[in-house]
């Protein structure tokens, strides 16, 4: 079983307006909230001022931190991933009843004028290929 990590950064442009409000707050926080409000106030201007670190390093260099994780399971090597009539995309299963339950609804499409005798002839030899 295999994996395949993906990690994602925000946009440079938006980093960089997080870094100039980050700046915005950080002053707030020293000016009105750290006398307002003691060591909560210490506490709300330290995450303001990593915030605001985070969003200079992604938008003013080439390293940056990622902030969201993909992870891909690539469990069978022979899984593929196709395009179904509606649009998205789906785990082809191999079981004979799948198969079946796919010709009958390939048929209905093709009965119903939604997809070309080419389209239908290809579809449907690529999942009897499969059984």
């Amino acid at each position: 079983m295999s994996q395949k990590r993906i990690k994602v950064k925000p946009g440079k442009t938006q980093s960089k307006a997080g870094f100039i409000v980050g700046i915005i707050f950080c002053i707030i926080g020293c000016v009105f909230v750290i006398p307002m409000a003691g060591p909560i106030g210490i506490i709300w201007t330290g995450v303001a001022g990593l915030i605001t670190v985070m969003n200079y390093w992604n938008g003013f260099s080439e390293k940056g931190v990622a902030t969201h994780e993909i992870i891909i399971d690539e469990s069978d090597e022979n899984a593929e991933y196709n395009l179904n009539y509606a649009g998205s995309s789906q785990r082809e299963e191999s079981s004979g009843e799948d198969i079946e339950v796919k010709l009958k609804k390939l048929n209905s499409l093709y009965e119903q004028r939604l997809i070309t005798a080419s389209e239908f002839e290809t579809k449907r030899k690529e999942l009897l290929d499969k059984f």
